[in-house]
């Protein structure tokens, strides 16, 4: 099985899924990439995808499609991202092992790009 820069938990699939479905327009999927922003460095973002952008890097998983931007890869590689509802709101959250820090509130993260040496490892580990 070929590595994936990222997954999705079965919430956050179902999520996107709604979100294709409740769509005004024709979207296959999301767009996960990271911004400068807030305290900490950066955030994530998304947005919907209609067609897909060359030289996205594609991730398909429990049937849905998102779309890395190539200049968020190395800083996404093993992401997990999922969805949590709760009584003060709902949101996508990303479980990130390159995160090195987070700002209070929690509109930003300090992330460090990938060691792409002890991902090889692991690999041929698994």
């Amino acid at each position: 099985m070929p590595f994936q820069i990222m997954s999705l938990t079965d919430a956050a699939a179902e999520r996107i899924t709604e979100i294709i479905e409740d769509s005004d327009k024709p979207v296959i999927g999301l767009r996960v990439g990271i911004k400068n922003a807030g305290c900490a460095g950066v955030s994530y973002t998304m947005e919907y995808v209609e067609a897909p952008i060359a030289g996205d890097d594609h991730v398909e998983d429990k049937g849905v499609n998102v779309w890395v931007d190539p200049k968020a890869t190395m800083y996404l590689l093993g992401t997990v991202m999922d969805f949590e509802a709760g009584k003060m709101g709902s949101s996508f959250t990303f479980n990130n092992p390159n995160q090195t820090g987070a700002c209070g509130c929690g509109e930003s993260v300090t992330l460090a790009p990938a060691d792409l040496k002890a991902l090889a490892e692991a690999r041929t580990l698994a």
